[in-house]
């Protein structure tokens, strides 16, 4: 078993840095010198009238992937090949359209007053029994041994009246599509 020496160069570090100054070397080709004056009509560099046009992904391709994709439209609409085709349509481009005219419009849920109390009892032993069981462990670790039973009886009666109260077969007709 051979050891590495911890004082010897690291070979890939010199691939790396070889990369690395490729990578800067086309870099530096690209931008143009401090006191060069810029190019007129080029995509990425300046447009007729002197401003900055937005960068593409041409204008910074360190690896070279440029090459293999097809032209990217500018924001004249045209290729870089001077054509006037227009570009591809984004995600972002695309008709809104109203829909709530023949939509659907669910029916009013009805009143809670209308409904029976022992049932709304039942709903609040079932569902608040565990939230106050977890909410006395947390902040009320003192609490009586006929406090936890009683929370626990009230979500063992709710759910048990609950379970009770369902109908037993389904309504003529009724193929249970319904919620």
């Amino acid at each position: 078993m051979a050891r590495h020496d911890p004082g010897a160069p690291d070979q890939g570090a010199n691939q790396d840095d070889a990369v690395w100054l490729d990578l800067v070397a086309r870099l530096q080709e690209d931008s143009p010198a401090a006191g060069a004056a810029p190019t007129s009509g080029t995509t990425g560099g300046t447009t007729d009238a002197g401003r900055r046009a937005a960068p593409t992904f041409r204008d910074f391709d360190p690896l070279g992937l440029a090459g293999s994709l097809p032209a990217e439209p500018t924001a004249a609409g045209a290729n870089d090949a001077g054509g006037g085709t227009p570009a591809l349509p984004g995600p972002r481009d695309y008709g809104v359209e109203d829909d709530d005219e023949d939509g659907f419009v669910p029916a009013e849920p009805p009143s809670l007053a209308g409904t029976d109390p022992l049932t709304v009892l039942a709903w609040l032993g079932a569902v608040g029994g565990p939230v106050a069981l977890l909410l006395s462990v947390m902040f009320w670790r003192s609490a009586p041994v006929l406090a936890i039973v009683g929370i626990v009886a009230a979500f063992v009666l709710g759910t048990v009246y609950l379970i009770m109260k369902l109908p037993s077969e389904k309504a003529d007709g009724d193929d249970g599509a319904r919620v």
